[in-house]
């Protein structure tokens, strides 16, 4: 996962913008110029003065309901190559939907996967790191406590973000993978605790988003709050069936705000980033193992998508388990990905879907560089008026 250097273009094989919240950045892991004894008795130090080299490192780290990602980074033109990457299945937000909290053994597995990730981000000597926390911290009653928990144990500012900052940093993350230039398109991202729907407007370098709505259904809150996959085949459809309606309840706000839209236009277009649309990708791909070179940028029939989901909501446990590129991981989710998927399908019935095996982090990444890249350029800036006021 680490060799790639995005965004690029689509691989074609089988064919209004709110503010940022919270803290820019984490400067802990930049090498030490001045530094200060904080409260915990961890080293915080103070951003260096000089502009960065562009050879320099920039990480990004996303805890989510179900996934810990970290991806660290060199700047490659316009664009960015990959050094250092870890991803890790924790499902920080299970039992969240019951509960309202964040478990004691779910922070556990989240704090391990942060301690490897704290780790690389010191050995890889990070110029500029963002670290963001979604959903299951957004809505457990304890999850300021855990994000000062993981400062205490790991030294890494996890930044809360809201709803609408996360659909913005998956736009910037993958909308490079939309197939061509024409028509309205609406990007989704399916996480372990909520799904972000964006409708964008077609051109430019970075697309306006026209209109955006997160719901609390994500494949561990969904299949949370519906149960387990038990008894026959029946019992699992109309488990599906539930989920479905759920599901399709919560887009019904976004959907009447966006129907004349795709009414309208001639075309429409369709990008998914997250393990959901990978894993059907996968499967649509018959692939022995998931290859993410095969996958990012893979543009797929929608029907195909559906068949697909259809037959994983009737298939017991066990049967999905047996699977390439879902396994045990995924064998319980997948299920209510896929009916978050049918229902976005419903909403906005695009021939074919995209599929981006990118998004979070890709966005932080690239606000980072960009962010750097401007500041490099003010301090030139200024250096030149002083030396012509001299």
């Amino acid at each position: 996962m680490a060799d790639y250097s995005p965004p690029d273009s689509p691989n074609t094989a089988g064919k209004k913008e709110g503010d940022k919240s919270g803290k820019v950045a984490d400067f802990r892991y930049k090498r030490p110029s001045q530094p200060k004894q904080n409260a915990a008795g961890g080293m915080r130090t103070i951003a260096r003065g000089n502009a960065p080299h562009r050879k320099q490192a920039y990480a990004a780290l996303d805890l989510g309901t179900n996934n810990c990602r970290l991806l660290i980074a060199r700047p490659s033109g316009e664009d960015f190559t990959v050094i250092d990457a870890f991803s890790r299945v924790v499902r920080l937000g299970e039992g969240l939907a019951k509960s309202g909290k964040l478990s004691d053994i779910a922070m556990d597995r989240a704090l391990g996967a942060l301690h490897v990730c704290a780790d690389k981000l010191r050995r890889r000597n990070v110029h500029l790191a963002r670290s963001v926390a979604t959903e299951a911290c957004r809505r457990a009653s304890n999850g300021m406590k855990f994000i000062e928990r993981v400062y205490d144990e790991t030294g890494i500012v996890l930044d809360i973000i809201t709803a609408e900052e996360e659909a913005r940093l998956a736009v910037l993350g993958c909308h490079i993978l939309l197939e061509g230039d024409d028509g309205p398109a609406v990007i989704f991202d399916i996480g372990g605790g909520s799904t972000e729907l964006i409708l964008i407007e077609p051109g430019g370098p970075v697309p306006r988003i026209l209109d955006w709505q997160s719901v609390p259904w994500g494949v561990v809150s969904l299949t949370d709050t519906v149960g387990a996959a038990e008894g026959d085949t029946d019992h699992r459809l109309a488990r599906y069936t539930e989920m479905r309606r759920l599901v399709s309840e919560s887009f019904a706000g976004f959907a009447e705000r966006i129907f004349p839209v795709g009414e309208q236009a001639e075309a429409i277009r369709l990008l998914g980033t997250s393990g959901t649309v990978t894993t059907l990708a996968s499967l649509h791909l018959e692939l022995p193992q998931y290859d993410r070179r095969a996958v990012d940028g893979l543009i797929v029939p929608s029907a195909s998508m559906r068949e697909i989901s259809t037959r994983l909501s009737g298939m017991s446990p066990e049967d999905r388990r047996m699977l390439p590129c879902i396994g045990n991981d995924r064998a319980d989710l997948v299920v209510a990905g896929c009916a978050i998927l049918e229902s976005i399908l419903d909403i906005w019935p695009a021939e074919r879907l995209g599929v981006a095996d990118r998004g979070i982090r890709e966005g932080i990444l690239l606000s980072l560089m960009a962010a750097d890249v401007e500041g490099e350029k003010s301090r030139a800036a200024v250096l030149d008026l002083r030396s012509k006021q001299a």
